[in-house]
């Protein structure tokens, strides 16, 4: 029986983590809502070392520390722009460590719904852990991010899902007790999450990311029911709610719907990744021309994408901005809800650099100040600027909701090369005649920009 002073302080860690998802919704609280949850979950592992008389304890310690040694270097050493492929290889281990520890707990969990529970566990549990490693592979770009399309591939994974419900309801009748089994299950569901995430490429791999994350939430919560651990229940139960309504926001930030997402490769509807360079005229400038341009304008809005997280030149921008600001321009930043790769990735990109949160504009507000801004400047950002979003219906990107770019007086482009974005397709707002590309690496164009606006 756990004390009660014990599930005192795991109800006081669950109300911790649910202050810590609340702090999280503002990049003012973000850092502090972080802190919270990682201090409680800290508090409930010191408390079930106390309470519970633990086998193996040398082993379970071990493991701890080698966690903590893989895991803190990795975390302090990553580059943001590669924050979403941590997120999911943290995820993936989540999701396999459910499915291990509903794995061992089947032969004892009580009949009915813990066994269920454990069963179910085991098949997402390591859905969401081959999952995870695919998309973080596609992100790595250490495999390719175009959709991969088996041949039936809807037919293998129409068979492989079914095939783990028959192994799931084997098990269960067998009262858990088939090992075997259960490994094959495990198996089963790997081959699942593999088949899950090859059809989806380009843009659409972060959603997966936040899906296959909801699906580890479930899996833990549903270990935490297995064993009688109620903060894992809570805990799960938290993750997995956030990471569906999450899912939700980015599929309707991108205007299409979760199913088409995760298969539209099956017709041609997934955005593809890739591309080769166009080779159409553009009009392309020197960095003097531009810092003329930004100098003289009254307005300037500022389109920070995924090509300002590579070059690591969110300082630059500011500093540039600041110099702007110092002759009288009003600066904003428009915030896509999908720049860079995650939401709030490019949020707190730019709180690295101190960029006050009142000039990060959201998407309706930044769309407003575009239709009278002298200047939009595109940093590194392709596909959430793309006029093809509302103009081709052939377009993988139709309907998804972008910023107005295109309505500022001029915009200028700041790219390396004329590659397309992350979805693979031509991007006509390059070859607008109010649009000036500055061809280059985005940090070495700002800080000719910046050299040049001090010169003027």
């Amino acid at each position: 029986m756990i004390p009660v002073w014990a599930q005192v302080t795991y109800l006081g860690a669950a109300a911790c983590f649910v202050l810590a998802l609340k702090g999280l919704s503002s990049p003012k609280t973000a850092r502090a809502g972080n802190l919270l949850g990682a201090g409680a979950a800290l508090v409930a592992m010191v408390v079930t070392f106390i309470v519970y008389e633990l086998d193996n304890l040398a082993l379970i310690v071990a493991a701890i520390a080698v966690g903590c040694l893989i895991g803190v270097p990795v975390a302090r050493r990553v580059a943001m722009t590669a924050m979403p492929q941590l997120v999911a290889l943290f995820n993936g281990v989540g999701g396999g460590a459910a499915g291990l520890v509903a794995y061992l707990e089947m032969s004892s969990a009580p009949t009915v719904f813990p066994l269920a529970a454990a069963v179910a566990t085991v098949a997402v549990g390591s859905i969401a852990f081959s999952g995870s490693v695919v998309t973080f592979l596609k992100l790595q770009e250490l495999m390719t991010t175009r959709p991969v399309t088996p041949p039936a591939g809807p037919a293998l994974f129409a068979i492989s899902l079914a095939v783990t419900v028959a192994l799931g309801a084997a098990l269960y009748a067998d009262d858990g007790a088939g090992v075997w089994l259960g490994a094959l299950l495990g198996a089963v569901g790997l081959i699942v999450g593999i088949l899950f995430v090859l059809p989806v490429g380009g843009a659409d791999v972060p959603i997966v990311i936040s899906l296959l994350n909801a699906f580890t939430g479930l899996a833990v919560a549903a270990s935490g029911y297995v064993i009688g651990n109620a903060l894992l229940l809570i805990g799960g139960t938290l993750v997995g709610a956030s990471g569906t309504i999450l899912t939700r926001l980015m599929a309707q930030a991108m205007g299409r719907s979760v199913v088409s997402i995760l298969f539209g490769a099956f017709k041609g509807g997934s955005t593809a990744g890739g591309g080769a360079a166009s080779a159409r005229p553009v009009r392309s400038a020197g960095p003097d021309d531009v810092a003329i341009m930004l100098a003289y304008a009254r307005r300037v809005i500022v389109v920070p994408g995924y090509g300002l997280a590579v070059a690591q030149a969110q300082h630059t921008i500011r500093e540039l901005v600041d110099l702007l600001e110092k002759r009288g321009v009003e600066v904003g930043y428009a915030i896509h809800p999908v720049a860079g790769r995650m939401p709030g990735h490019m949020n707190v990109l730019l709180a690295e650099a101190n960029v006050p949160y009142e000039q990060l504009l959201e998407m309706d507000t930044a769309n407003g100040q575009l239709r009278t801004a002298d200047v939009a400047l595109v940093v590194g950002a392709n596909d959430v600027v793309n006029p093809a979003a509302r103009t081709s219906p052939g377009s993988p990107i139709y309907g998804m909701p972008i910023l107005d770019a295109d309505h500022a007086g001029a915009i200028v482009f700041l790219k390396r090369s004329m590659r397309p974005g992350f979805a693979g397709i031509e991007n006509e707002l390059l070859f607008d005649p109010k649009t000036t590309l500055l061809f280059g690496d985005a940090k070495a164009s700002l800080t000719a920009l910046v050299t040049a606006l001090k010169s003027l």
